[in-house]
């Protein structure tokens, strides 16, 4: 599902216009994107929580060449679903 057919969802199901459904859906996305550049969780009951988890520095390996390389430190945004996300999937 692209980001166009998440709109046309969305306008569907709220019965709103195209235009309405997606200045909602992308306020929301830059408002979970916002809150994890804070370093804030997004939990969302019922379907997951976002969040940041840091990553140490580490050391990896060019295919190319062989070469050990050094992989910087960096934050990266992770979504765990929620239970009830997950029974709605298997179900």
């Amino acid at each position: 599902m692209t980001k166009t057919d998440l709109v046309n969802v969305v306008a569907a199901e709220a019965q709103i216009s195209k235009k309405d459904a997606d200045a909602a859906v992308a306020a929301t996305l830059a408002a979970i994107a916002n809150a994890l550049k804070e370093g804030d969780k997004v939990q969302l009951i019922g379907f997951g929580t976002f969040e940041v988890k840091a990553v140490a520095e580490r050391e990896g390996r060019n295919p190319k060449t062989g070469e050990t390389i050094k992989i910087a430190a960096a934050k990266k945004p992770v979504f765990s679903a929620s239970k009830v996300l997950k029974d709605e999937v298997n179900a």
